[in-house]
């Protein structure tokens, strides 16, 4: 029997080839547009969720009780880690790490004539008990038991020797500032996989980091991530009321609180307000969730339309069944038979568009997602299949098969008011959808310009920087080229200078476009003692202020020309405001321990996204090893030229090492990583929503035109013209779309109010985006109903008066 039936939905498929071509595009499209999603939402929730212990590894965050509010940070005391491990029975194995990200430079791994740059992070000696990362070789349990030890990435394993195995023991050079000397591999490690949060080379004794930092001891200073494992069965909100107040215990000065977060929802709930998780990519996820449901909505509804426009079209097929004994059941099966063979059919197509497009999703996203084919996608993909055919044919087969044989039989197709609100509604829903996608599309894009074109307060274009590599010193040597000498950084600076294509040079520490660090030890003449005010740090050397094209609104900047300068500042102006001086230039300030005199006032300027307000903050003159990065502004026109120069001048000072240089205009779009890619992607599927609902709308028009046939040839006969007629169509289709555009914008209105209230710096709404949606709304509706509405209009009457 289920054979037969999907034989008869077969030879209906194709007996209207036009009608299946129309359903097949848009399911297709549909589900095409759905499993991508569902991709990306499958690579998002599973970040950071393959280790063995992840449900109960914890990362201790902090508190921090400001004026301002409550500000969440990941940066703990350097003792807490084995505080935490010697003192609290309830916790299995506890690490502090530096990460990868700690460090303004890579570090130079070398091996017999091997040099490789490679990312190190500093761990505590359970770390391997913490993260399940596979060793290939070595023991967990001693990895870096030795400060000496360090355990390699099978990658850099296979770069340095060409294998991994046997590599235990082998002694390597290790260059990095303080860091640099002679380690033993104790362990080769699996790669972190590509759905890792962390990616690292190499990890080296923490005992090491805390020996070089003595300030770690002290509870006042803050560094390392501290991550736990807790024993099972141990309550998460039991253990944060005992380690809320530990750090306060340990410093009575503190105004910091602990509790854990699960690791495995850190990466998706990285938002915080008030001291508690708030969101975070996973509005992200939750967002491309909905769009992939509406979507997969629309081309049902799609489906349904067409299938009950070809309603007149097999209402004697229904009745001449029900005469000969099928039951209403037997029907509504058949027809969920069509619909689920149209819905595989379209896995098909839908299969073949996502390897068509997948690469081009692959770079909107920045992923590196992959049609594999496993268990899990499989049930996922049959689902997601299953429910679109049901979902498409349950309407047309409820509908279908409720015809009555008897009027059927006639030619009589009587519709309900109720089932041409149900149709209406459908394509009302349609509209809706589609006109929101526009207008959010529009104002995204507004918002991204601003974005784009916003006066920063420096100059980002033709501005590159890199590390400034471990053969550059402090100290002023005779350099040979290929030698082991160094070269002192004021000289590097200036031979930089002198390339060809160079405009000006400088070294910086800090991050330009995010920088979120910061003191609040800064005291000066009628300071407010009970009010904390953070000041953002900018350690950079001389030029650099002229290298960005920062303006001083009063002063100077740092110059060699005054002699030593560590004992001055320069402030912004949000500084000066927050500390309500006047004349600022002269005045002393007290900062770390020592007296400052302030040159310069500068302009403001954003160094952290635009999402947040200015800051107050200030430049430091900062030489010698922390001086650790150079900025580069280029000549525009022949960038190229001059950082193959750049490149060539690198590697002869740093023994064939190319420099990874960057682009600073890279670092400052990378900030609206997320923004660009909601911009891209809701583009292609606001497009591929409108195309989707057109093709519903020509489904509903032929509907209509089939049902108002006899009326539209006795309007002729007496004398109606086809223009007349045309628009009598058009009229009900416009009332439907005026009603989705009324309901589609004030919902719009409020979801991208929402959005923007996330940047500081956001554009108007205004009416703009409304009207140009709406306009486009309106002109594809009628190209999408002008086929079936002229065909109807310019149809001989005589013949629609015979037609059954």
């Amino acid at each position: 029997m289920i054979r037969t039936y999907f034989k008869i939905a077969w030879r209906n498929l194709i007996k209207d080839r036009r009608f299946s071509l129309l359903n097949l595009a848009g399911l297709s499209t549909g589900l095409a547009c759905t499993l991508m999603i569902w991709l990306w939402i499958d690579d998002e929730i599973h970040v950071d969720r393959f280790y063995e212990k992840g449900d109960r590894l914890f990362q201790v965050m902090v508190n921090d009780k400001e004026t301002s509010g409550i500000e969440t940070g990941d940066q703990t005391p350097g003792l807490l880690a084995n505080i935490l491990a010697q003192n609290m029975p309830e916790v299995e194995y506890a690490t502090a790490v530096i990460p990868v990200s700690s460090f303004e430079k890579q570090g130079i791994l070398a091996a017999g004539n091997k040099r490789i740059a490679a990312d190190a992070q500093f761990a505590g000696k359970d770390f391997f008990e913490v993260f399940s990362y596979r060793l290939i070789e070595g023991n967990k349990r001693n990895v870096l038991s030795n400060k000496n030890f360090i355990a390699i990435s099978e990658r850099l394993a296979l770069k340095l020797f060409n294998t991994t195995t046997n590599l235990t023991g082998k002694p390597v050079i290790w260059n990095q500032k303080d860091y640099s000397g002679n380690y033993i591999i104790s362990a080769v490690f699996e790669n972190p996989p590509v759905n890792a949060s962390s990616q690292f080379d190499l990890v080296f004794s923490y005992d090491l980091y805390l020996q070089k930092n003595s300030k770690l001891q002290s509870w006042a200073n803050n560094d390392p991530r501290t991550y736990i494992v807790l024993k099972k069965g141990i309550n998460n909100g039991t253990f944060n009321q005992k380690i809320a107040a530990l750090i306060k215990s340990n410093n009575p000065d503190s105004r910091l609180s602990l509790f854990i977060q699960n690791y495995g929802e850190r990466y998706l709930h990285n938002h915080y307000e008030n001291g508690s998780p708030a969101g975070g990519r996973i509005e992200y996820v939750n967002l491309f969730s909905i769009i992939a449901v509406f979507i997969l909505i629309i081309a049902c509804i799609n489906f349904m339309n067409l299938a009950t426009a070809k309603a007149a079209g097999r209402m004697k097929e229904v009745g001449i069944k029900k005469v000969m004994g099928a039951r209403r059941s037997s029907l509504i099966f058949q027809y969920l038979s069509e619909a689920l063979l149209m819905s595989f059919l379209s896995l098909v197509f839908a299969g073949l568009l996502v390897l068509i497009f997948l690469p081009s999703f692959n770079a909107i996203t920045g992923k590196q997602l992959s049609a594999s084919i496993n268990i899990n996608s499989i049930l996922a993909i049959l689902f997601i299949t299953i429910v679109a055919g049901l979902m498409a044919g349950s309407y047309p087969a409820l509908y279908l098969s409720g015809f009555k044989p008897v009027e059927v039989l006639k030619g009589k197709l009587n519709v309900s008011r109720g089932e041409a609100y149900v149709r209406k509604g459908l394509v009302l829903f349609q509209f809706t959808i589609s006109t929101l996608f526009i207008v959010s599309v529009l104002i995204v894009y507004r918002q991204m310009q601003l974005i784009q074109t916003k006066n920063l307060g420096y100059q980002r274009d033709n501005i590159i920087y890199f590390d400034r590599g471990g053969m550059i010193s402090d100290n002023a040597d005779d350099y040979k080229p290929g030698g082991r000498y160094e070269i002192d950084l004021e000289s590097f600076l200036q031979k930089i200078k002198d390339v060809p294509g160079v405009i000006n040079a400088a070294n910086f520490r800090h991050n330009i476009t995010n920088r979120s660090g910061g003191t609040s030890d800064i005291s000066w003449e009628g300071k407010d003692p009970s009010v904390t005010t953070n000041f953002t740090d900018m350690g950079t050397g001389y030029d650099f202020i002229e290298t960005l094209g920062i303006r001083m609104k009063e002063g100077r900047t740092f110059s060699k020309a005054y002699g030593s300068e560590k004992s001055k500042i320069i402030f912004n102006e949000a500084a000066i405001e927050a500390m309500g001086m006047k004349n600022p230039v002269g005045k002393t300030v007290h900062l770390w321990g020592s007296d400052r005199e302030i040159i310069g006032v500068a302009k403001n300027f954003n160094f952290q996204s635009l999402h947040e307000n200015l800051k107050p903050c200030f430049f430091d003159l900062t030489v010698g090893q922390r001086a650790s990065k150079i900025v580069v502004k280029l000549q525009a026109g022949n960038q190229k030229q001059t950082i193959q120069r750049l490149t060539q001048f690198y590697k002869d000072y740093n023994q064939g090492i190319s420099p990874d240089y960057k682009f600073l205009d890279d670092d400052y779009q990378s900030l609206y990583a997320s923004e660009n890619r909601v911009a891209a992607l809701s583009k292609y599927f606001a497009g591929f929503a409108i195309i989707i609902s057109c093709l519903g709308l020509f489904g509903l028009s032929a509907f209509t035109a089939q049902k108002r046939k006899k009326e539209i040839g006795i309007r002729k006969v007496v004398g109606a013209t086809t223009t007349r007629l045309v628009l009598m169509l058009y009229k009900d289709f416009m009332k439907l779309v005026g009603i989705a555009l009324l309901i589609a914008f004030p919902l719009a209105l409020w979801m991208m109010n929402e959005w923007l209230n996330g940047f500081a710096y956001r554009v108007d709404t205004g009416p703009g985006p409304f009207i140009i949606a709406g306009a486009f709304i309106l002109l594809l509706t009628l190209f999408a109903i002008s086929f079936q509405s002229i065909k109807a209009a310019l149809a001989n009457p005589a013949r629609s008066l015979r037609a059954d």
